[in-house]
């Protein structure tokens, strides 16, 4: 169904009878859309920024709309990059809200990363679905590795940092670390967190190893 915020064009660039109001309406939603918020701060570093780039989006899927939180003691990884992005929903998702089925999220990239003691858990409503890996001798590993993310906090520590970048120049993280022209950003040669926790929407990743991979139910998450 389509909402008033969403009152569509018609092919031929007219206006359609009963939308006296689109215009404006769509320049409502081409700002809702246009609107990246970059925050370089949930890592440590004080920043903050709001501005425009058209269909920024941090992964190439829509998402679920249902939060997960990741954890890990440490996570040490080199090619670091990190952008503001806007992830969308499938059509009609019953996540959705009052958010039009968007979300603003921070995307960072990792070249290669290792992880220890990682835990992923999600809620489904009473339960909780966790995944645990990398509590062992071996680490999680991760190549292009790509989180968007509403919340992240930790201990960190960067190796010649770049704070301001437009996210279109960004080169440490390979093609996967580069964002939207205009986007504000930040990279570096390498990046270690203790304590990682985020609040994800998404994850992707080249390749992805867990040894010792556990899954299961819970009554509380990670």
């Amino acid at each position: 169904m389509t909402s008033p915020e969403h009152t569509p064009e018609r092919p031929d660039g007219a206006t359609a009878p009963d939308a006296k109001d689109a215009p404006a309406r769509r320049g409502r939603v081409r700002a809702r859309r246009a609107a990246v918020m970059a925050v370089p701060a949930t890592l440590a570093v004080a920043g903050l920024a709001i501005l425009t780039a058209e269909g920024a989006l941090g992964v190439q899927f829509a998402i679920s709309g249902m939060p997960f939180t990741v954890t890990a003691t440490e996570l040490n990884g080199t090619g670091f990059a990190q952008f503001g992005g806007l992830d969308e929903m499938a059509e009609g998702s019953p996540n959705a809200g009052d958010t039009g089925g968007q979300v603003l999220v921070v995307t960072s990239v990792i070249k290669n990363a290792t992880l220890s003691k990682l835990c992923q858990s999600v809620d489904l409503g009473g339960t909780n679905l966790i995944i645990r890996a990398g509590e062992g001798a071996q680490k999680v590993s991760a190549s292009d590795l790509t989180t968007d993310s509403t919340e992240l906090t930790g201990d960190a520590a960067f190796n010649n940092i770049e704070i301001g970048n437009d996210a279109s120049t960004l080169n440490k993280a390979g093609p996967k670390g580069r964002g939207p022209k205009g986007v504000f950003s930040q990279q570096s040669d390498t990046v270690h967190i203790g304590n990682l926790r985020q609040t994800n929407y998404a994850t992707t990743a080249g390749v992805f190893k867990l040894p010792g991979l556990k899954l299961g139910f819970s009554g509380s998450g990670c």
